[in-house]
């Protein structure tokens, strides 16, 4: 027998006649769609996650004059049938799955996908933005170096470990074990050497410890089981680097295909990637202080050159969750908190704004105030979403940065600390004379 509809979902207007939910789980999915659609009355069917069903799947949507379907972002298992579908021409609503929670007791799959479908038919969800499919190349290539870098940085731990067994303490005189230096060491110890006093001088002059101190670290209990992990942390070290540097090659080809009317011909010009970005952005956002290469490399893997789909540089900074999560009720501010958010672009600016300490720019003499005055987190999420406006402003308009428009508010600053010193001086009985020369 049909289900029976619901009275008071039927009293909401619909705003998509032709709206799916979808509920998406690792081995099986399930598809709602609305009452009378389908020709067997069932509203409701599940399909495994085989390539095959996925296409059968989206035949199913298009029998049953579907147009427009909503899931929730359920790990990368979406992916998938994301790309399928758009392909096969249907709007595409990746939703988050903060906002689908059915009511408490209500917890199955097929009324998960039935309450999805509900909530996109009465145009209660809002899709969430996704770059291009050029970008999300980018994308995917940039988070699986992160993870390849990570692992490098383990199998450095690793040979570590190895050394402190042997009570080498060559880690603690050299600052990069990885570096030029210390790789020769570690691949002379296992090549057999023992005299410290050799080791030591495969270090390079710019080892800022003494050749006797280095011999010194070297000398140690030079155990079997210890030199075998030691080795085999090494080339799983070197392996991991020589796949960062395919996944680089890698990386500039798909850069130069983003922008293929933009290189030479010749290829006299070698690679860069700071003018890629700036060719990609149409600015140099490494010029904004703090905002170094790995940060717009960040921005261009998670948002993309085009932010228009962005409203306004506030609507942004709230994508990025640099605004504050205002929740009151009764007239009362229960929270003002931002929202917790896994995204890297989020943690680029906030690592870019905690590199402002020592910066003598005026974003560093903001965040400074703003720590004096908020404390240190505040400061750098503050920080942060200033940082994320004026990338937006430059994306869009196409200047470049220019640290001069902050004269202004740098004059301001000046003035208003002044006098706060001043009337601080006069509080003590003291009176403040100007110096003629430049504070």
């Amino acid at each position: 027998m049909p289900r029976k509809a619901n009275p008071k979902r039927s009293e909401l207007p619909l705003i998509r006649l032709n709206a799916a939910g979808v509920d998406i789980g690792a081995t099986q999915i399930f598809v709602a769609v609305p009452a009378g659609r389908d020709l067997e009355n069932k509203d409701v069917r599940s399909f495994d996650t085989f390539t095959q069903d996925l296409y059968e799947l989206a035949a199913w949507l298009s029998q049953c004059g579907v147009d427009t379907v909503a899931m929730e972002s359920t790990g990368v298992y979406w992916i998938p049938l994301f790309q399928i579908l758009e392909e096969r021409g249907f709007e595409v609503f990746l939703v988050n799955a903060r906002h689908v929670q059915n009511v408490p007791g209500r917890k199955t799959d097929v009324k998960d996908c039935q309450w999805i479908q509900f909530l996109h038919s009465v145009g209660l969800l809002q899709a969430s933005y996704r770059p291009p499919q050029e970008i999300c190349a980018i994308r995917s290539l940039l988070r699986h170096r992160d993870s390849l870098v990570k692992t490098s940085s383990r199998h450095i731990q690793h040979m570590q470990k190895s050394m402190d067994q042997m009570n080498l303490k060559l880690h603690h005189v050299i600052s990069d074990i990885a570096g030029m230096s210390g790789l020769a060491i570690v691949q002379a110890i296992l090549d057999g050497e023992r005299e410290p006093e050799k080791l030591a001088a495969l270090c390079s002059s710019r080892i800022k410890a003494s050749k006797e101190v280095v011999a010194k670290s070297l000398v140690g209990d030079y155990r079997r089981e210890h030199i075998f992990t030691l080795r085999q942390s090494l080339e799983a070290y070197r392996h991991c680097q020589h796949l960062i540097n395919e996944l680089d090659n890698e990386l500039q080809n798909v850069l130069e295909e983003l922008n293929p009317c933009k290189h030479d011909k010749d290829g006299s010009q070698p690679f860069s990637l700071t003018r890629e970005l700036k060719e990609i952005f149409g600015v140099d956002l490494t010029r904004i202080p703090s905002v170094a290469q790995n940060t717009a490399q960040a921005i261009l893997a998670e948002v993309g050159p085009n932010f228009t789909k962005f409203r306004s540089a506030s609507a942004f900074a709230s994508w990025l969750t640099l605004c504050p999560d205002n929740k009151i009720s009764g007239g009362k501010v229960i929270s003002k908190q931002t929202r917790k958010s896994k995204s890297r672009a989020t943690t680029a600016l906030r690592m870019a704004a905690l590199s402002l300490h020592r910066s003598d720019s005026w974003l560093g003499n903001f965040y400074r105030r703003l720590r004096t005055k908020l404390g240190g987190p505040k400061a750098v999420t503050a920080t942060a979403h200033k940082i994320a406006r004026i990338i937006y402003h430059l994306v869009t308009t196409h200047q470049e940065y220019d640290e001069s428009r902050f004269e202004t508010c740098e004059i301001r600053n000046r003035k208003r600390r002044i006098r706060n010193v001043t009337i601080a001086a006069k509080r003590l009985g003291f009176d403040l004379i100007p110096s003629c020369q430049p504070v």
